[in-house]
């Protein structure tokens, strides 16, 4: 074997055998409710595999015009059913819950658990649309027994897809709570980068 070839092959075994990343303390998950945060949105919005994208009214008012049901916003007892079902469901799946907040366009959640982030995230969603539904039903049960024209249930609650950013370490998961608990309220919005690298 020549000194050339030998020398591109170990050059090839070090690219292939590269240490692996470690595993995420932790994934910040973050979706919206449905309607909230359309394509071309004033604030910016994040294209699903092209990132992050500028205003473009046009276009949001295109995507408004296809919502099938009005935007969802979420009141106060439907917030607090959102995170109790997080915190259950984490509890049965034997996931780790560092903190979860709904807020009445969106959610947040901060989870360690076996499955990947976004398998998690979907499985949070779906929970949480079937225990909105319920409720949905029983504040509608006394309106529908007098009068048959009463509201349909809602059948979209969510966005499609969300974020899911790895939390990598410990002061990274210290920031990330501190965020979702009490700071996103004063926070101004993530730089472009941080939520085209975050969306799955």
């Amino acid at each position: 074997m020549d000194q050339a070839r030998d020398s591109r092959m170990r050059s090839t075994r070090r690219r292939d055998c590269e240490p692996p990343l470690p595993e995420p303390l932790a994934y910040f998950l973050t979706w919206s409710t449905y309607g909230t945060w359309l394509p071309g949105d004033e604030r910016g919005w994040v294209e699903y595999r092209h990132g992050w994208q500028l205003p473009d009214p046009a276009r949001k008012r295109e995507a408004q015009a296809r919502l099938t049901e009005d935007a969802c916003l979420l009141d106060q007892d439907q917030r607090r059913l959102v995170e109790l079902t997080i915190a259950d469901h984490c509890r049965v799946r034997g996931w780790t819950l560092y903190t979860v907040n709904c807020r009445s366009n969106h959610v947040h959640v901060i989870v360690a658990g076996d499955r990947e982030p976004k398998e998690i995230r979907e499985q949070f969603k779906a929970w949480c649309t079937r225990r909105l539904k319920a409720l949905q039903q029983e504040r509608l049960r006394p309106l529908s027994a007098h009068d048959s024209s009463a509201a349909a249930i809602r059948q979209k609650w969510w966005a499609e897809r969300g974020s899911a950013l790895y939390v990598n370490d410990e002061e990274g998961l210290e920031a990330v709570i501190h965020y979702v608990r009490e700071a996103q309220d004063h926070a101004d919005q993530p730089q472009p980068d941080e939520r085209e690298r975050s969306q799955s």
